[in-house]
């Protein structure tokens, strides 16, 4: 694998880890916001998506992130019968984001956004010293 070629696998990788952030740091956002009326829903976790495909002028796989899905689990509850947006029994429906869960994607999306990082600057040293090396 030439250098032109690892800097743009690793870039994708940035772009597509990058996007994965966005869409996670959305789901923590919004982890504690209530339906806007009474009987609608919540916000719903969104998950995001990544795909690969072969680039054949590049000779290498790449990686793209896509259009976040939507998460069909079920809402959570909370009893609050004072609440305006509460159903007949008393339940308020919360958005099905669980903060753990999404501070762990962010942790490894972050992991894999530095890897890529890593790649980059090792690309470009490797193609510094090269450089110096034609030069004497």
């Amino acid at each position: 694998m030439d250098f032109s070629t690892s800097m743009t696998v690793a870039a994708a990788g940035l772009k597509a880890q990058s996007d994965r952030m966005k869409t996670i740091a959305e789901n923590i956002a919004n982890a504690n916001s209530a339906a806007s009326t009474v009987g609608g829903e919540p916000y719903r976790r969104k998950v995001p998506t990544m795909t690969s495909s072969f680039d054949r002028e590049l000779g290498a796989e790449i990686v793209k992130s896509g259009k976040p899905v939507e998460d069909k689990s079920e809402f959570r509850t909370q009893y609050d019968p004072g609440n305006p947006l509460a159903d007949s029994k008393g339940y308020v429906k919360l958005p099905n984001v669980n903060s753990l869960v999404e501070i762990m994607d962010m942790r490894e999306a972050q992991r894999s956004y530095e890897a890529n990082l890593t790649v980059i600057d090792a690309t470009k040293a490797m193609l510094s010293r090269t450089v110096d090396l034609l030069k004497k």
